[in-house]
């Protein structure tokens, strides 16, 4: 068999073994290591050196070499030596012998200057050079073949460099879209954020603000739509477990066996269906916070294997036997008496002390009245984000008659009731007529007393004609007489402004 045949069938096996070993789990620093070392023993590839491209100054870094006690901190620049050269270039350079080439700096000191030398670029995409492979052969034999098969290695070798590129990229787009939201979510959940100054809400901020130190559980108790779930977000992100998983489940809209599998998850086979195992909730929120929103509605017989983890912070996944600790700090939440459940037995005396040792009362709208039109003006803001950026505005004879409802359905009720309101607004102006339009006044029970319902200034400036005119007619029972008075007109004058500014007189 001839020279030439050996030395191809010995590439052929060299890129076999080359290719497989780019292919395998390990890190790229260790692929391009076995691969010179694959070159020096195979090949005859001597010093073989592996070299990537800074992307903030293009210079070119010692990545791999192969060999010991060679200085690994030379950087080469662009157009700096046979390096350098190829860089620029973008293509193989062959040296027959390195004495006569006068680019070669021998920066390594390792080269022989009677033996040739091969360095080819790591070609990507759009020709890009990510970096150059480079070698010295122990002989001037075959120089041709030998450059061919160099160049077919370095192909390999910027294939899987750019993949791992690529998927830097990506893993970095990540990491940064997730730093993003959970800034936001920080920005977002932030005290101030939460709505309301009303003295209910001084003291839930007071709570919430000493609570969110300590690692401590907090049971949030209040009606629905209370904003529960807020409250508890905020209480994560202004915690020490900020940057901890934040993970929510509702506990009345799963069945024993799925709350169960969803909390403490299952182990493959556990039971059927279960095709592979699973963590739970308290496994995946490890390091972070659990929010259980209504916890007096589970069972007697999953209370207990609750109680269980609250106690001891351990727990064993379904089906499985190995018992698993977590450190998770527990935020629950319920709209049901528990005191009464305890007392009629529904609910363990033990999980409930367990639970309520930080409370929160969240109070209804009812009792926060005043808040209701800086609520609308943040309820309206999100509204007119999901209406694509649709200007919206509230004006004050909406505002009170939203102040005269009774709210049983709370925050969540009025934010359902001002995008109704938005959605039948065909300029964005949310005025009285728009409000009575989705049907509130009809709502409107008498049990609001007047000293509740908000005086409005006549004379203020910043109110326009229209609902000036209004104010008084709410202000005077709508009896246009009194409204007239108020606002210093005549009857007729007062009747003309009604007509002319297209008011809808309510019927008492």
């Amino acid at each position: 068999m001839s020279e030439r045949l050996l030395l191809v069938e010995s590439e052929l096996d060299t890129l076999y073994m080359v290719s497989q070993l780019l292919n395998s789990t390990h890190d790229l620093r260790s692929k391009l290591k076995g691969i010179l070392e694959i070159l020096h023993k195979r090949s005859g590839l001597r010093f073989g050196m592996i070299t990537l491209r800074d992307i903030e100054d293009d210079s070119m870094g010692i990545c791999e070499i192969y060999g010991e006690g060679i200085d690994r901190s030379v950087r080469y620049q662009p157009g700096e030596g046979l390096v350098g050269a190829i860089l620029d270039e973008g293509s193989t350079i062959v040296v027959e012998r390195i004495a006569d080439e006068p680019r070669f700096l021998s920066r390594l000191g390792v080269y022989d200057p009677d033996l040739p030398f091969i360095g080819s670029p790591l070609a990507v995409e759009q020709g890009e050079v990510v970096g150059i492979l480079a070698a010295q052969p122990c002989d001037a034999t075959f120089l041709g073949e030998r450059a061919r098969f160099m160049e077919m290695v370095a192909n390999l070798i910027a294939h899987s460099v750019n993949m791992l590129r690529v998927m830097e990229r990506k893993q970095n787009e990540l990491v940064n879209e997730r730093d993003y939201l959970k800034q936001t979510l920080v920005k977002n959940y932030r005290f101030e954020n939460i709505i309301g100054h009303s003295e209910p809400m001084l003291k839930v901020f007071d709570i919430i603000r000493q609570v969110a130190k300590w690692h401590t559980t907090v049971l949030i108790r209040g009606e629905s739509g209370t904003g529960k779930e807020v409250v508890a977000s905020s209480i994560h992100f202004n915690s020490a477990c900020a940057n901890g998983p934040f993970l929510k489940l509702n506990c009345a809209a799963l069945p024993d066996t799925l709350l169960e599998s969803e909390l403490f998850g299952h182990e493959k086979g556990a039971f059927s269906g279960a095709i592979g195992q699973r963590k739970g909730r308290f496994e995946l929120a490890d390091g972070g916070t659990l929010f259980l929103d209504e916890i007096g509605e589970i069972s007697a017989s999953f209370q207990a294997k609750l109680l269980r983890v609250l106690q001891e912070g351990e727990f064993e996944r379904v089906g499985g036997v190995r018992t698993l600790k977590v450190n998770v700090r527990i935020i629950a939440a319920t709209n049901r008496n528990l005191e009464q459940e305890v007392a009629d037995g529904n609910f363990r005396e033990d999980l409930y002390y367990r639970l309520n040792v930080m409370p929160i009362n969240m109070p209804p709208l009812r009792e926060r009245i005043e808040d209701i039109p800086e609520l609308s003006a943040f309820l309206l803001n999100r509204i007119s984000k999901q209406q694509g950026g649709r200007p919206l505005e509230i004006k004050e004879s909406a505002i009170r008659i939203l102040m005269k409802h009774d709210w049983p359905g709370n925050v969540r009720e009025l934010e359902n009731r001002l995008e109704r309101a938005a959605i039948m607004s065909a300029d964005g102006i949310i005025d009285r007529d728009v409000i009575a339009s989705t049907g509130l006044e009809n709502e409107i029970g008498i049990s609001r007393t007047p000293q509740s319902i908000k005086h409005v200034d006549l004379h203020d400036e910043s109110m326009d004609e229209r609902e000036r005119v209004i104010a008084a007619l709410e202000q005077s029972g709508w009896v246009q007489a009194k409204a007239a008075r108020l606002l210093d007109m005549t009857p007729r004058q007062i009747a003309y402004r009604i007509q002319t500014l297209n008011i809808n007189v309510k019927q008492i």
